[in-house]
């Protein structure tokens, strides 16, 4: 009788064949079940990104109980996002640790230069470490996967200095397989847009505030409300500045969404509100 792994497995090898994919994709699937197996029991790193989820789904899937995820609730953590790891957690059946820290009181983090991540990371993998080490986990793992190598990621840093395992990574995984595999497994946010903190809305060298953060997280809630899937606010300030998707943009300029979102963002805090004709790009919020 087949185990209801080996069944799950078999299952996802259907979708993945139905979807004329070449046998890498199945390999890399069959080396992530491995990588879990033989850790042995992991904590993940939770987001609720579409990267953490596909690591959190196959780590439970593989095993059970042992599989825990752990999301930090900070001032850069936007509440809907929270909604959500609760969310997939659920749906997955994974247990979830919530877990709060505040990077506003890190002067190193708030003054916003070039290592911010590094210093939100390690502190993250602080709070993990010490975590991992009450519960008596062998192994912590992320959702960094091979294309996240070819930008710049400071955290990345921080979490090879902390021992962070990045299983996708390690099977050499890249965004599209990653998308692909989670809708084969069926996750519920296989499409979802990409995510960052809401302190990459805060160009470089301007200084991290929590009435910045605030603002942001009101703005970027109120055009998800509209329709909008991919967002970002840059504040430059208190002056807004938007970012989408660029088949997105004749759509916003429609004279009386134009005037709500402006009024909404002024409402959230904001001076001035501009829309960026060029469109979403990520790293965008280094730009002055």
């Amino acid at each position: 009788m087949k185990s209801k792994a080996q069944a799950t497995d078999n299952g996802v090898m259907k979708n993945l064949v139905g979807a004329s994919l070449e046998s890498s994709l199945q390999e890399k699937f069959l080396e992530l079940r491995k990588l879990f197996h033989d850790m042995g029991a992991v904590l993940v790193a939770f987001s609720g990104g579409v990267d953490s989820t596909l690591v959190l789904k196959l780590a439970h899937d593989t095993l059970g109980s042992r599989a825990i995820a752990v999301t930090a609730v900070s001032p850069t953590f936007p509440e809907v996002e929270l909604d959500t790891v609760r969310q997939l957690s659920q749906e997955i059946g994974a247990r979830l640790i919530i877990t709060e820290t505040n990077q506003l009181q890190m002067p190193h983090f708030v003054r916003n230069d070039g290592m911010r991540c590094y210093h939100c990371k390690t502190d993250l993998y602080h709070l993990l470490g010490d975590i991992q080490k009450d519960l008596d986990i062998p192994s912590v793992v992320d959702g960094t996967n091979r294309d996240d190598l070819s930008d710049e990621r400071p955290g990345i840093k921080a979490a090879r200095e902390f021992s962070v395992r990045s299983p996708l990574v390690e099977a050499s995984m890249g965004k599209a397989d990653i998308r692909t595999l989670a809708k084969a497994l069926g996750l519920s946010n296989w499409d979802k847009p990409a995510a960052a903190c809401l302190s990459s809305r805060i160009p470089r060298g301007i200084m991290i505030t929590h009435e910045k953060l605030r603002r942001v997280e009101k703005a970027e809630a109120f055009l998800l409300d509209e329709g909008f899937r991919q967002v970002r606010v840059r504040d430059h300030e208190g002056l807004a500045r938007i970012e989408l998707d660029s088949e997105d943009l004749s759509a916003f300029l429609d004279p009386d969404r134009r005037q709500r979102v402006t009024q909404a963002l002024k409402n959230a805090g904001f001076r001035r509100v501009t829309l960026d004709l060029e469109g979403y790009r990520q790293g965008g919020g280094n730009a002055r």
